[in-house]
């Protein structure tokens, strides 16, 4: 646990200004935005956002969403039909139990279409400044490597790093892991030479750790 916290520092250190990078003025944009991340850069969603944001500003309006036209919008973030679906869904469903609002609880928000824990986390720490880990590739890659566990469920991941750490330091440390595996410990050839933390890697010269993600053999789905 001392070393894990001790990353963290040293991680809060490197990235003082760690944070989401999908762009949103409010938690329906961000929930939208967090979907059509799945499978897809947050730079390129960040293209496609400012027309869609422009086109559908409420729960309401992506419940009446034109499938096809809706399609043309978010093509380029891959998986465009099924994202389309969980989209229209979303608003439907979000009409119809939340009052056109989005809910501010993980239990709430996992029943939506297209939103899993990661998701949900990601919506509750950066639109509600509810504390949550956002287990995605990074977050899961990076805590292994740097020995806070040895867990490959993105639940147990989740709940085991939770156990680490006070909650106030969730999102943050998400963000800062995030942040580190973008930047320097790649999945197919991490940048140990590079990386300003590596004393403190277990895991430091040993290549990728994560074999099935690095060939891509493992991803994280586009409901997640």
């Amino acid at each position: 646990m001392r070393r894990s916290r001790r990353v963290n520092r040293e991680l809060a250190r490197l990235y003082p200004d760690a944070h989401c990078e999908l762009d949103f003025t409010d938690p329906l944009e961000l929930l939208v935005a967090t979907i059509l991340s799945a499978q897809c850069t947050d730079k390129r969603v960040n293209k496609v956002t400012p027309a869609l944001f422009a086109r559908y500003r409420s729960a309401a309006d992506y419940a009446g969403a034109d499938r096809e036209e809706l399609e043309g919008i978010i093509h380029s973030t891959g998986f465009y039909r099924a994202k389309a679906n969980s989209i229209i869904g979303l608003g439907r469903r979000l009409c119809d139990e939340y009052g056109g609002e989005v809910p501010g609880r993980l239990a709430d928000l996992v029943t939506l279409p297209g939103v899993g824990r990661k998701t949900a986390n990601v919506v509750l720490g950066n639109a509600f400044d509810v504390p949550g880990l956002t287990v995605d590739t990074h977050f899961g890659r990076l805590v292994r490597r740097f020995g806070m566990t040895r867990e490959t469920d993105p639940v147990k991941v989740e709940h085991e790093i939770a156990g680490l750490f006070p909650p106030k330091e969730w999102t943050m440390l998400s963000h800062r892991l995030i942040w580190h595996g973008r930047r320097v410990c790649h999945a197919r050839r991490p940048a140990c030479g590079a990386c300003e933390i590596a004393r403190l890697c277990p895991a430091f010269g040993e290549g990728p750790v994560d074999e099935a993600t690095a060939r891509g053999l493992v991803r994280t789905g586009p409901f997640s």
